[in-house]
């Protein structure tokens, strides 16, 4: 039996669906024409997200952490665990409808995106293990996604069987296509690459642009539904619980500060705008209604819970030097056996902060805390 056909004659999917404490029921767009030119737009923001996704790929770097796959697999294993199991939790405990519930699981599900690069680098973490956490996550999405998807959906008896896997299958092979000829340019035009990125970030904005007004024309009061607060609550509690899970999974296998960062930020990130064509595409909009902007207000949370996360970690990293070297000038005055001078310390400190410092001061603060001689020095 045709899946898309399950969905689209199930009765129950919009009848007295309760999103945000409000009782409604979806009724698909008069304007086909327009319809049609919002799902063009999306697949041309994804063509386009995935190009300037190719580019930052390389090849020679992919294969030197497939050498050393720890930090990949420790990655691979957040977003493709912490995510979808937060989804589906949520939608749960939110209580949701099966039809928004699925698609909050399609966010949940989604690999990485570009815009996870962009902030791992504002974060100083590792990008190279960012891109391949990134590639590995899109091709591993293949497979990964509908096997989620299908176990997930077993909690939801009105869908369980009617998720169109196939299509969301051919979805992602499709966008595997603009990732590839991406790859081919960083490969043999790599001065290119750059430039398409870009480029690529400014029309993606430019278009997203153009979706959301689309969207508002075709769907009136109904582009309210994806502005619910069960829905809001959910985009924004999402992308927080994967940056907190993805650092504290990494933290466990003791990856380095920066890989730390890099892992936690590519968890919490997903695929927004790969998420958006699948569920523009793969499901009948009489059946998803507007809810394929949910992706975007998910993009909005994630961006700005990942800004403030870099304001944090910036400002830390300018006042940690400064405090670490005032700890530093009372041991050395009260510890002989530190003899490290204090002007080399405080440079190789504010190059590179070794993430075995910090159990060394906590020690020795705790000797100097038990010194009975401990007297206080100003500063």
């Amino acid at each position: 039996m045709n899946n898309t056909a399950n969905l689209t004659s199930h009765q129950d999917l919009w009848r007295n669906v309760t999103v945000g404490n409000t009782t409604w029921v979806y009724r698909p767009a008069v304007n086909s024409a327009l319809n049609d030119a919002i799902s063009v737009v999306i697949i041309i923001i994804i063509i386009i997200n995935m190009v300037s996704l190719g580019c930052t790929m390389e090849v020679s770097k992919i294969k030197y952490h497939l050498m050393k796959p720890k930090g990949v697999a420790i990655a691979v294993v957040s977003q493709y665990v912490i995510m979808p199991l937060t989804a589906f939790c949520l939608a749960k405990g939110f209580q949701l409808s099966d039809i928004t519930a699925v698609v909050v699981l399609v966010c949940g599900c989604c690999p990485g995106g570009t815009n996870s690069n962009t902030l791992t680098l504002a974060l100083k973490g590792d990008m190279n293990l960012s891109i391949v956490m990134t590639s590995c996550s899109t091709l591993l999405a293949m497979g990964m996604m509908p096997l989620l998807l299908y176990i997930y959906c077993q909690g939801f008896p009105s869908v369980r069987n009617a998720v169109p896997y196939v299509q969301i299958i051919l979805s992602l092979v499709l966008t595997l296509v603009p990732c590839g000829i991406g790859i081919l340019i960083n490969t043999y035009r790599p001065q290119y690459s750059k430039r398409v990125t870009k480029v690529g970030i400014i029309i993606f904005l430019i278009f997203n642009v153009v979706t959301l007004t689309l969207a508002i024309i075709a769907n009136g009061r109904y582009i309210l539904t994806v502005l619910s607060p069960s829905l809001l609550a959910i985009a924004g509690l999402m992308p927080l619980i994967g940056y907190c899970f993805g650092y504290v999974f990494s933290a466990i296998f003791r990856l380095n500060q920066r890989e730390r960062r890099t892992v936690y930020m590519e968890t919490g990130c997903q695929n927004t705008a790969l998420c958006s064509t699948i569920l523009k595409v793969a499901f009948p909009s009489e059946v998803v209604g507007p809810l394929y902007l949910f992706p975007g207000v998910y993009f909005v949370f994630q961006l700005f819970e990942a800004a403030m996360i870099i304001i944090v970690v910036q400002f830390l990293t300018l006042k940690t030097p400064k405090l670490l070297s005032k700890i530093y000038r009372m041991l050395s005055k009260t510890d002989e056996s530190i003899s490290l001078p204090i002007a080399k310390w405080e440079a190789d400190l504010s190059a590179n902060l070794d993430q075995n410092f910090w159990p060394q001061i906590c020690l020795k603060i705790f000797h100097l805390i038990r010194n009975p001689s401990l007297q206080l020095i100003q500063y």
